[in-house]
């Protein structure tokens, strides 16, 4: 606002004088377009800053110091990873009450409760309550179940000894799904303290990785296959490329496969074959009684004089 003032000071000024009068207005203008680009250059970065720190996303917290985090439990979350982009409802019904429970994997379930990760809806009244925060967050896993904990949820209000809830989200393995099933299994409140839910999700990264155990035989099998291979593509560029065969002589030691098959298939012909060996042969040879009387003398004209 003072500089301004002072164009403006400058500007009156220089009314009386005609020829100070058009440069002054120039240099009003230009100071007034640069502050008019300043302030809209430091709407655009104040812009950008909120709009980053609302794409930042609150992903699981680890109970317990932070940096000191168990690498297996960071391993865990990793695991779990594909499933952060999914959201998974179930619907329950308990003391003539029907909720709705909203599961998201490491992200919160809405913008406006921070750090809900499971939360419970009733239908009836028309409540949502946050079963568990993302940001208290305990992992485990066995040979075929990864365990979720969220703890800090909304407190009981007469239960439970007030505390506040517990989620423990089971995540069984099953091959056949990235993730489904997603049930309410129950609701333990009946305690002094240490209340808690249940609810189990299917998943494949909760399955161990497959082992695949070959046999000796087979092995043996996929190195023959494999010099078969070698030998027959090798030998084959060599006879054609080098010593220029040209159709069934292109294939390697071709002369001795002949053979060798001739052989194999008279070795089959004599084992298999169904005649005996010992039965005439089907044809006979034409005998001196069928060709009739010649004369002795038939040759005689042959012989020198």
């Amino acid at each position: 606002m003072e500089r301004n003032s002072v164009v403006e000071e400058h500007m009156l000024k220089g009314q009386g004088h005609p020829a100070l009068r058009k440069p002054f207005y120039e240099w009003g203008q230009r100071t007034q377009s640069r502050m008019f680009l300043a302030h809209s250059y430091l709407h655009v970065v104040l812009l950008a800053i909120v709009t980053a720190a609302i794409a930042i996303e609150n992903k699981c917290d680890l109970v317990g110091e932070k940096g000191n985090e168990s690498p297996k439990e960071l391993a865990l979350l990793e695991r779990l990873e594909p499933l952060t982009n999914m959201s998974f409802k179930t619907d329950s019904t308990s003391d003539d009450e029907n909720y709705t429970y909203t599961l998201r994997v490491c992200r919160e379930v809405s913008d406006a409760l921070p750090y809900s990760g499971l939360l419970q809806y009733n239908n009836k009244k028309k409540e949502t309550k946050v079963v568990g925060r993302i940001n208290e967050t305990h992992i485990a896993s066995g040979s075929k179940w990864i365990m979720l904990i969220y703890k800090g949820g909304d407190s009981y209000t007469s239960r439970c000894d007030k505390e506040k809830r517990k989620a423990i989200i089971m995540i069984n393995c099953n091959r056949k799904t990235l993730a489904s099933s997603f049930t309410m299994v129950t609701e333990e409140r009946q305690k002094i303290n240490e209340c808690f839910y249940i609810f189990e999700l299917e998943s494949r990264l909760a399955c161990p990785p497959e082992d695949s155990h070959l046999s000796v035989g087979s092995i043996l099998l996929i190195i023959f296959a494999s010099l078969v291979a070698v030998y027959i593509t090798g030998g084959f560029l060599y006879q054609r490329l080098v010593v220029g065969a040209k159709g069934m002589e292109q294939f390697p030691h071709f002369a001795f496969w002949q053979d060798l098959g001739n052989l194999v298939a008279d070795g089959c012909d004599f084992v298999c074959r169904s005649k005996p060996r010992n039965e005439p042969a089907a044809y006979r040879g034409v005998g001196d009684d069928q060709l009739g009387d010649e004369s002795e003398e038939r040759d005689d004209h042959l012989l020198p004089m």
